[in-house]
């Protein structure tokens, strides 16, 4: 089982991703890792790297800028397993720079820009005979979910966000299974596998300010 991070883990961690963009657009080079990282930060973990930036018609709100992680992140050209630090550098750069819903994070925009990192469990199928009892496993907050089935269709969504949307464990269901391109309740469909995991939160309080661990 993976040991769990503390909280200088998670800043290292959400720093380090925040400097790997800035790295980027600055010098088009990867940034190099933290000096003598703890050995959390060199297991095989998953990790997504979220992007936020303030609505800009309501200062209190933030707004998705880009969201991109590995569940399982695969071995490097070496067939070696990779580290959570180059999981966490390579998320960072897709969130920036690859995610298809927005153009490519620039300079001018980084200090504006809310840095959060989520460190992954490994994810468990829920097995319920009654598929409309499926909510009942599900604990708002605590709890991210994957929908998987009718061919390649999967969706994720990390677990903040059904706090942050205000939704129900139903909702939220309805909500994954739309972010798997599938009818909303596609979950009822023995088929289809809905999966669950965990995540420690990290994340900047205000652009480039005091890091610390989200909880709901």
């Amino acid at each position: 089982m993976a040991r769990l991070l503390t909280l200088e883990d998670g800043i290292v961690l959400t720093i380090f991703a925040r400097q790997t963009i800035e790295h980027f657009i600055l010098f088009n080079q990867k940034a190099t890792f933290p000096e003598s990282p703890s050995e959390a930060l060199t297991e095989h973990r998953g990790v997504f790297v979220t992007l936020k930036k303030r609505h800009p018609r309501n200062e209190q709100k933030w707004e998705l800028r880009g969201c991109i992680g590995h569940l399982q992140p695969g071995p490097d050209s070496h067939h070696q397993s990779i580290s959570l630090l180059e999981a966490t550098r390579q998320a960072a750069l897709s969130s920036a720079f690859e995610d298809p819903r927005f153009p490519p994070v620039r300079a001018d925009e980084m200090e504006s820009i809310l840095v959060e990192t989520s460190v992954l469990t490994l994810p468990q199928e829920i097995l319920t005979i009654d598929r409309g009892k499926l909510s009942d496993q599900i604990t708002i907050g605590t709890d991210g979910l994957i929908v998987q089935g009718r061919g390649w269709h999967r969706g994720l969504l990390l677990p903040q966000v059904a706090p942050e949307q205000g939704w129900n464990a139903e909702e939220f269901l309805q909500g994954c299974c739309q972010k798997a391109g599938l009818p909303p309740s596609c979950y009822l469909d023995p088929g289809v596998k809905i999966l669950k995991f965990q995540a420690q939160i990290f994340a900047e309080s205000v652009p480039n300010g005091e890091i610390r661990a989200r909880k709901f």
